[in-house]
């Protein structure tokens, strides 16, 4: 029985904490509602949003107007609440720009423009490259009476689960809601496929809801490499690929009675199927979370479900070795979802609403991702900001390197004020065009924090 012993973290070294500590001291104090306006100045990213007939909205500031209606759809306050702190606008105004003006798709469509700003900025360099993401899930509270809510056995709470896809660079590629009962890896390859950012990652990590069959399946089919983190390593199964191949160190693991092989003669007789099948959720013909409730129903009779059942026993296998004898990769599929686990708590710190106030699934959804566009803003901004500072550490006699600035995370919230009366005039001051380059920092070579 094979087992892992628990790997001691390097932690953070000094002159990083003491970085780490000076930056958040010299972070200026923002507003959500200014931070929101400011990125809207300099990425225009609610130039998607507009009514369905495709007209110009007869609507003054539209910059102004959409701003409002993300911020106040991201901290989750209905329009109504919202107009009682808000001067200068009513909430028939914010109502009828969030229901007629700002569509699922249009969301995905400001959150894909600010993921691409954001992977172009110096700093991120020293978080990641894009080409690794983690994805989990985290509960959200909503109204008994709807479709969705249910009790969570899983998180202990009553409502649904907001699902997010965060990149190594910290930023949310895209999100969803999705019911507490479902097998969150059913949605793990869905997600992938609807981003339609710059980043498009090749290794995917989540959590131990992602490491069964269909979902190694599924992602080897569209070219993704599935590392999910092991919790019950020792209870799992492993396939060897033939009964006439022993191996001296390792042949226990395929089994004590008889050996696990997988039946390569099945795979090849049904690949033209899976084939079909990648090319059908490609199409956006079939749902790829659809075809993962189906099988897993678990039915033998079912041709589709034997074949993809031997694709990710043999994937799932070799996952499993290489979790086994390569510690540092467990230390990354680690570190990735604490990412996850990271923007989980800032994205519900940013949505301080409570309750999701909608029984619709789709308007639940569009507040799920209302929140994930503006947690991206503020991750954004921060990361300018933190720019901005380094620029003067390093004018100062500082000496930063981007290993350093590799181990300070960008969901900084001291220095944000989230409540009180929100005044408008934020959103008519054009700030200064921002720059992208950190010149002062050597970003060659980076050596990628774990």
């Amino acid at each position: 029985m094979p087992t892992l012993k628990r790997r001691r973290g390097k932690g953070t070294d000094a002159e990083a904490e003491r970085l780490a500590a000076e930056i958040e001291r010299r972070m200026p104090e923002r507003s959500l509602l200014s931070i929101v306006a400011r990125t809207a100045h300099w990425l225009t990213w609610y130039r998607h949003f507009g009514p369905a007939s495709g007209s110009d909205p007869k609507i003054k500031n539209k910059l102004g107007r959409y701003s409002l209606a993300v911020f106040t759809g991201g901290i989750n306050i209905g329009p109504y609440k919202a107009a009682k702190h808000i001067a200068g606008v009513t909430a028939r105004e914010l109502s009828m720009v969030r229901n007629r003006h700002i569509t699922l798709k249009k969301l995905n469509a400001a959150i894909a423009d600010v993921v691409n700003a954001f992977a172009e900025l110096d700093v991120v360099k020293a978080w990641g490259d894009g080409s690794t993401v983690a994805a989990a899930g985290t509960q959200v509270d909503t109204y008994i009476d709807n479709l969705l809510a249910e009790t969570s056995i899983r998180y202990g709470g009553f409502g649904g689960i907001a699902y997010h896809y965060i990149s190594d660079t910290y930023v949310a590629l895209f999100s969803r809601f999705i019911p507490c009962g479902v097998w969150e890896a059913v949605h793990l390859i869905e997600g992938l496929l609807a981003n339609t950012s710059d980043i498009q990652p090749s290794t995917v990590h989540a959590d131990t809801q992602g490491q069964n069959f269909d979902a190694f399946a599924l992602a080897t089919l569209f070219g993704f490499d599935l590392m999910p983190r092991i919790r019950n390593f020792k209870d799992l199964i492993f396939f060897c690929a033939s009964e006439k191949i022993a191996y001296p160190h390792i042949d226990q693991l395929f089994g004590e009675s008889g050996r696990n092989v997988i039946d390569w003669k099945l795979i090849d007789k049904h690949w033209v199927d899976l084939m079909q099948v990648a090319i059908s959720i490609s199409e956006g013909q079939l749902s790829s979370a659809t075809l993962m409730r189906r099988l897993r129903s678990n039915s033998r009779k079912n041709r589709i479900y034997k074949a993809f059942r031997e694709v990710g026993r043999s994937v799932r296998t070799v996952a499993l070795l290489r979790y086994l004898a390569d510690p540092a990769l467990r230390t990354r599929v680690t570190a990735a979802t604490n990412k996850v686990e990271s923007y989980n708590g800032f994205s519900k710190w940013l949505g301080f609403g409570g309750v999701l106030a909608d029984n619709d699934p789709e308007e639940q959804e569009k507040l799920i991702k209302f929140n994930t566009l503006l947690a991206n803003l503020v991750v954004f901004h921060n990361t300018l900001d933190i720019s901005d500072i380094v620029r003067q550490l390093v004018a100062e006699g500082w000496e930063i390197t981007a290993d350093q600035l590799g181990q300070i995370a960008p969901y900084l919230r001291a220095h944000i004020s989230r409540f009180g009366a929100y005044a408008t005039d934020e959103l008519r001051h054009r700030p200064d065009p921002f720059d992208p380059l950190l010149k002062e920092v050597d970003f060659t070579d980076v050596e990628l924090a774990a």
